[in-house]
């Protein structure tokens, strides 16, 4: 394990992708990791990934992460709830690492725009920024959306509008309202 101390959440995020590149299982790297390397910098100590797998192999990803040491939980989500489920991964300085397990009106051709990110010589796969702006309008909430309007004016090269209105458009009307909102705020 990589972390030392608290506050290392990056770094157990490392040892978690790891683990799931050699289990073969793709992953998104989303959050504030992700809001970071798109350009909306704030401070947190939370790290967490999207995988594409079922509420069942879900927790059969739980089991193998805690046979591997990993200090896990696995959370499901009731009928309502837009993540089906989540499996928190801690360590002992208690630095954590959410991974959630599908999130409703996720488009999966996500995992073909991910974009490379380089962190101690360590590769990782972010959420591109059109679907990184995408799940944020869906959020919805005040630092949520502060996140995806920095990202929309920070992006280079530019977000393409006509991927980002339909991926925004499969999370729902109220997600299409907040991209248009910050959109014409830009």
């Amino acid at each position: 394990m990589r972390a030392r101390r608290a506050g290392q959440s990056l770094l157990l995020l490392l040892d978690v992708v790891e683990f799931l590149r050699k289990a073969e299982i793709d992953n998104l790297v989303i959050g504030a990791v992700a809001a970071a390397a798109h350009g909306a910098v704030r401070a947190t100590t939370d790290a967490d990934a999207l995988v594409s797998l079922s509420v069942s192999e879900m927790a059969y990803l739980e089991k193998s992460l805690r046979k591997a040491g990993f200090a896990t939980e696995l959370r499901r989500g009731d009928a309502d709830d837009p993540i089906p489920s989540v499996v928190a991964v801690a360590d002992r300085f208690g630095n954590r690492v959410d991974l959630l397990g599908g999130l409703r009106g996720f488009d999966p051709a996500a995992f073909t725009r991910a974009v490379p990110f380089k962190f101690k010589r360590a590769s990782l796969s972010l959420v591109g920024p059109e679907d990184f702006v995408a799940m944020k309008c869906f959020a919805g909430g005040p630092l949520d959306l502060q996140d995806a309007q920095q990202v929309l004016r920070k992006n280079v090269p530019p977000i393409d509008l006509d991927l980002l209105r339909p991926l925004t458009r499969r999370y729902g009307r109220d997600a299409a309202d907040n991209l248009e909102k910050l959109l014409a705020g830009r």
